[in-house]
């Protein structure tokens, strides 16, 4: 991964452990289309739960893998802009189900506490699949400012 500027003041895996959405990018007929994901930041990956079935961006990925990911923290309150914008490739790999136990913990806590369409990823498996995506450039930028009276 090779970082071509890095002005947040945070490492950057610190700042991908923050449970955001990121923005998927991928290449159509029709042109650029992005799609904003749950992720686990893990082994230098982005990792996505995701069912081909249901979602056209697999196949998306498995034409042309060539990719691009932006997570954005923002705040207004608090004038918190942070930025990581990643380009890179995508491919669709099996499903691994501890995995994607770990990226649904950093968005809905505890098991005990998850809506049962979650539950059900588990139950039907065999049609899941996990996005990988490895990033190849990263831009990380602190675009944060003082607030104005709001």
């Amino acid at each position: 991964m090779d970082v071509v500027e890095d002005t947040l003041a945070v490492d950057i895996g610190t700042f991908l452990a923050r449970p955001l959405f990121c923005f998927l990018a991928t290449a159509s007929s029709e042109g650029p289309r992005v799609s904003p994901l749950w992720y686990l930041w893990e082994d230098g990956a982005l990792w996505i739960a995701v069912s081909p079935e249901t979602k056209s961006y697999p196949a998306r990925i498995e034409r042309d893998p060539r990719t691009a990911v932006a997570v954005v923290d923002f705040d207004v309150h608090r004038g918190l802009v942070q930025h990581v914008g990643m380009r890179g490739h995508a491919s669709v790999e099996e499903f691994d189900p501890d995995r994607a136990r770990r990226l649904f913990r950093r968005y809905l806590g505890p098991e005990q506490r998850w809506d049962g369409r979650f539950h059900g990823v588990f139950d039907r498996a065999g049609r899941y699949r996990l996005v990988r995506f490895e990033p190849e450039t990263v831009v990380a930028r602190d675009q944060s400012y003082a607030p104005a009276g709001l």
